[in-house]
């Protein structure tokens, strides 16, 4: 059969796998892992991320490599045209939607991150970074910075500093994605990526030579760091949020579920090794996690903060950019070092931006026949609203954790079950085998094939329920018992000193704001319930067996969507979003009909 010429083509193997490799590391690695490790068993944690990385990272990657290439070859490149090569049914085409939604959202607010990188790598470099020891002036410049303090600061006069220099990443992003695959995503990557490489082994080198820094608190010392980082606590594996956060740092990782690897695997010819590619930008990928991030995040935080390290694994973006500023002030060079560090991260970060919008270039100009000019210049318009979205609601970046949560979480794992129905129910396990050998310098066991049809769609959703049934619903979490023996006195209104003595003794902190509420506010069970002056639900003090228990109030997703304008207006945002992509996929699809796209199309 004769080879169907496709617009564009991957110069080298090369590029391709570093390409790949490219839109894989990014923050993730050097924040987002090192944070989980620390916070989910240290050493223990690796065990579930290994399995995960075997069982369910690995096969999603042969397996989205294997449908692009198979489409690809056949001239179809964006994922709704790509899954309805793979199950010819008229429906296909609009799962592929979600390929297109979620990189385009993840760059809305991803891009704002990366020019967070590069604007502290600049105020490393003119020193307006180094601050001085007391961690509070970090947090309170990260806060300015990103404008966590009221919505639209960043547009006030004398703040636009950020907006300067996310206009200059945002066209940085656009200049390599008009230059196509080949001459843009795959240049600048062979250029970017082992450069990558020598600054995390800069940074790392310097990390790893710090000793111990302080003779007083020999504790604090590389060895204590990564013992910090990497002594396991057997306990945590019993516990389901471990295997959780692995399976999921795993899954965000590899960008497996992002529609990415599928587009750029549409571009490779028709025995092009994509076993062996596979593997090889997996492993470039777990280099960079394991062997860069988890080495240096968390110990060198750990080296000059202690335990205190561990309070910020809480937050990506505590602990990048405001508890490692607090390190690099503390750090001989740390000037030098803090810009290498937050440079590394914006090259990272731009790896990985770029690869979100090439998925959606290809949808446009595969699906309604525009020229690269166009496509760039309708995704420009597109992914430029929602970035000002991002940006203008940035007081405490509700707008962006809800776009990360319901895109970035949720969707990604919706889309990696709809690819493994499609891979291995549809395509088929037996010609899915077949064809990732084609070419193949390497032998994929027939296991593989296995775990993809029956284990890891169980896997997947099974991660996808646990993690609906964590985060979704508000729980009451148990803090402590207490007689409360003056509970008899209690009155709506303001709380009584001897009960905020209470709390402070079992370290719970109580707003000023906080009041008590009863009689027709009264639970059902007779209890009082604590709440601030927005009204809402802080805890609740229930009597039990002549003792009062009190409740914190876990707040999930639905009710703190309930509970805030912004976060509604979000999920409002992204709905209009996604019908505005469906409806573009079925004009797209009525078009490839009329012309008979997929009439004839050889297997």
């Amino acid at each position: 059969m004769a080879e169907i010429r496709v617009r564009d083509r991957w110069g080298s193997r090369i590029g391709v796998i570093l390409a790949v490799a490219g839109s894989a590391v990014g923050l993730g690695n050097f924040l987002r892992f090192p944070g989980n490790a620390a916070q989910n068993g240290g050493g223990a944690f690796m065990l579930p991320y290994f399995i995960s990385l075997l069982v369910l990272g690995l096969p999603m990657c042969w397996a989205e490599w294997t449908m692009g290439r198979y489409a690809g070859v056949r001239g179809f490149n964006s994922a709704p045209a790509i899954y309805t090569v793979i199950w010819r049914n008229r429906i296909s085409k609009y799962f592929g939607s979600l390929a297109i939604l979620i990189p385009l959202v993840i760059y809305m607010y991803y891009v704002l991150i990366e020019a967070w990188c590069l604007g502290y790598a600049i105020k490393y470099l003119t020193g307006a970074l180094m601050l001085g020891p007391e961690p509070s002036e970090y947090g309170k410049f990260f806060g300015d910075f990103v404008g966590i303090e009221s919505d639209g600061a960043l547009l006030a006069e004398g703040n636009r500093s950020l907006l300067v220099i996310l206009v200059i990443v945002f066209a940085c992003n656009f200049v390599l994605i008009y230059r196509g695959v080949n001459k843009g995503i795959e240049t600048f990557c062979k250029i970017a990526m082992p450069a990558l490489i020598v600054l995390g082994l800069v940074v790392l080198i310097r990390v790893l030579t710090l000793g111990t820094p302080d003779p007083s608190r020999p504790d604090q010392s590389v060895l204590g760091g990564l013992g910090f980082m990497w002594n396991p606590h057997p306990d945590r594996l019993f516990d389901f949020q471990t295997w959780l956060a692995a399976s999921g740092q795993v899954f965000f990782s590899l960008s497996v579920g992002f529609g990415i690897i599928v587009n750029y695997s549409s571009y490779l010819s028709r025995d092009d090794d994509v076993a062996l590619s596979g593997l090889t930008s997996s492993s470039m990928n777990e280099f960079f996690e394991v062997c860069l991030g988890g080495l240096i995040t968390v110990p060198a935080a750990f080296i000059f903060l202690g335990m205190a390290a561990g309070d910020f694994t809480g937050s990506t973006f505590a602990l990048g950019f405001q508890a490692l500023p607090n390190v690099f002030a503390l750090m001989p060079a740390g000037q030098f070092f803090g810009f290498l560090w937050f440079f590394m991260l914006f090259v990272a970060a731009i790896t990985s931006s770029v690869s979100m919008l090439q998925p959606v270039i290809a949808f446009l100009e595969e699906g309604f026949g525009l020229k690269r000019h166009a496509s760039a210049a309708l995704l420009g318009l597109v992914s430029a609203i929602g970035c000002g979205f991002v940006l203008y609601f940035s007081k405490n970046l509700v707008a962006l954790d809800m776009m990360d949560f319901w895109v970035g979480s949720v969707a990604l794992f919706v889309l990696a079950m709809i690819q493994s129905f499609l891979y291995a129910w549809m395509f088929g396990i037996k010609r899915g085998h077949e064809e990732l050998h084609r070419g193949a310098h390497i032998r994929i066991p027939w296991a593989v094939q296995w775990v993809m049809k029956y284990v890891v769609p169980l896997y997947l959703l099974v991660i996808f329920v646990g993690f609906c049934y964590q985060r979704l619903p508000s729980s009451d979490q148990q803090e402590f018992k207490s007689p409360l023996a003056q509970a008899s006195t209690l009155v709506e209104g303001a709380l009584p000193e001897w009960l905020r003595t209470e709390f402070t003794e079992q370290e719970l902190v109580l707003p000023e704001d906080a009041t008590l509420q009863a009689g027709a506010h009264r639970t059902a069970d007779g209890g009082w319930r604590i709440v601030n002056a927005q009204r809402h639900l802080l805890y609740r003090l229930v009597p039990e067996n002549g003792q009062w228990e009190v409740k914190s109030r876990q707040v999930g997703y639905v009710e703190s969507i309930s509970r805030n304008a912004v976060a509604l207006l979000s999920v409002l945002f992204i709905s209009v979003l996604f019908l505005f992509v469906l409806v573009l996929v079925h004009i797209a699809g009525r078009r490839w009909q009329a012309e008979g796209r997929f009439d004839n199309i050889p297997d």
